[in-house]
């Protein structure tokens, strides 16, 4: 139930997730007062401090004393994300204490229901697919809010306020059922690949995940071809499907690679746009936007706003974004971190560059993913010509004895020395090289380190 919030203070426990950063943002640009909690300093923890809000980063008590001086337990909701593990004394404390605690996906769900949300669920393309919705409508006459799982390079931003539209744009995630706190006016699926299995256990459970999801969506779902729902309750949402490779509902046909770049038609019930140029021409780009322009056609954005939105959008901070494209190196850095995922990423670079020597650089994202998906791992990665592994990023998790990134093939390598190793593999190399870095971790620590030293490397 959609209910008004009176709160005037809010603290965020994990206020350095992307998520949970964007809703911080949005309060605080509705003039509300902003706390945070993080266990380290980020580029984006520098950011929100940048913007005013403070942020502590030890869970000790000086910490609690800090909050006892500063937060008024009366007037102040907390805002926690699953990663802040139940045993976070600063979690503990609060909960102890008697504070208003809700997960984020509670909080967003109440700040979303107030407007038609467009909201992207799916195994994999939620964010890319999401920040090319909010970017054709941004642009369009009828403007959007935007709550993006990635930083917008359009806008520099993971977040969009517009107080006079409608809409917002959401990415509703499945991760501990979070995305059933929503009410989606619209939807997009991208996928259904099972993940998450700690959280859901099966195949079959996570599946009913996106079934109960869609019975709240109320008008529209569009899903990718070859994925189905049943809903659990009924709305009347009429189902469409979208492809890049088939007829569906809304498809890409007339698809064309020339020079890097990607050129296509968007077919649709009653529309035709033809010769849409990807503004981010990577493969998986396609699918993505197919789904993000029928959205978009679905709420009354035009043929010219839809195609000039496709061609300005700009890209998400971690998702095939090049960092070095000279004659001797291409070097892209990408989120991606499950099977399916790594499979379109490297697929699609390999359609892009198919005659360069293909490095790809890999950090397992935890310990339960690498374990419950290692034979998919094993095959994806090795579509490559090498295969450089680092070791695995525990996140929220404790290690599990025999689960390892050795277990994946490749070379193992350390973060420290990942640098040095690449730049002796790219020189070692007679021709042209494209270096692949993937991962959900904080791989994406070493892209500055690994742009500036291959940057230096010339054919």
């Amino acid at each position: 139930m959609c209910t008004a919030m009176g709160t005037k203070q809010f603290f965020f426990l994990g206020i350095g997730g992307i998520g949970m950063s964007a809703l911080a943002r949005y309060f605080k640009a509705e003039g509300h007062q902003i706390w945070g909690y993080d266990r380290t300093p980020s580029p984006l923890t520098r950011e929100l401090e940048k913007e005013g809000i403070d942020i502590v980063y030890q869970d000790d008590a000086a910490t609690l004393q800090w909050v006892q001086t500063h937060v008024n337990k009366a007037d102040t909701l907390v805002v926690r994300t699953p990663a802040v593990p139940e045993d976070e004394a600063i979690y503990a404390w609060m909960r102890q204490e008697g504070f208003t605690i809700l997960k984020r996906s509670e909080v967003l769900g109440l700040v979303t229901c107030q407007k038609k949300a467009l909201c992207v669920a799916g195994t994999h393309g939620k964010t890319t697919t999401s920040t090319i919705l909010a970017h054709i409508l941004h642009q369009s006459h009828l403007g959007t809010n935007a709550f993006l799982g990635g930083i917008s390079n359009n806008v520099q931003s993971n977040l969009i306020i517009d107080t006079q539209s409608p809409y917002v744009v959401v990415e509703a995630d499945e991760y501990d059922r979070s995305f059933h706190h929503l009410t989606p006016y619209m939807s997009v699926i991208t996928s259904i690949d099972p993940d998450h299995l700690d959280i859901y256990g099966t195949a079959e459970e996570y599946q009913k995940g996106f079934d109960t999801y869609a019975s709240l969506v109320q008008e529209v779902i569009v899903i990718k071809k070859g994925f189905s729902v049943r809903p659990t309750s009924i709305h009347g949402a009429k189902i469409y499907t979208y492809s890049a490779s088939e007829s569906a509902d809304f498809y890409a046909d007339n698809i064309q690679v020339s020079d890097g770049e990607i050129y296509f038609d968007f077919v649709g019930p009653d529309v035709r746009i033809e010769h849409v140029q990807l503004g981010v021409p990577v493969w998986v780009n396609i699918e993505n936007s197919v789904a993000a322009m029928a959205l978009a056609w679905l709420n009354g954005a035009t043929a010219d706003e839809i195609k000039r939105g496709v061609e300005t959008y700009t890209g998400v901070y971690r998702r095939f974004n090049i960092h070095v494209k000279n004659d001797k190196v291409v070097y892209i850095d990408d989120y991606a971190h499950h099977p399916t995922e790594l499979a379109a990423s490297i697929q699609s670079i390999r359609k892009l560059y198919p005659e360069r020597h293909f490095i790809v650089v890999f950090q397992p994202h935890l310990y339960t993913r690498t374990r419950d998906f290692a034979d998919d791992f094993r095959r994806v990665l090795h579509m490559g010509d090498e295969l450089v592994l680092l070791p695995i990023y525990p996140a929220r998790e404790q290690p599990i004895p025999g689960v390892n990134s050795e277990m994946l093939g490749g070379q193992v390598v350390e973060k420290s020395d990942v640098t040095d190793y690449l730049c002796q593999r790219v020189q070692a190399v007679s021709g042209a090289v494209v270096v692949l870095s993937l991962g959900a971790g904080d791989i994406d620590r070493l892209v500055p380190a690994i742009t500036e030293r291959l940057s230096l490397i010339q054919a």
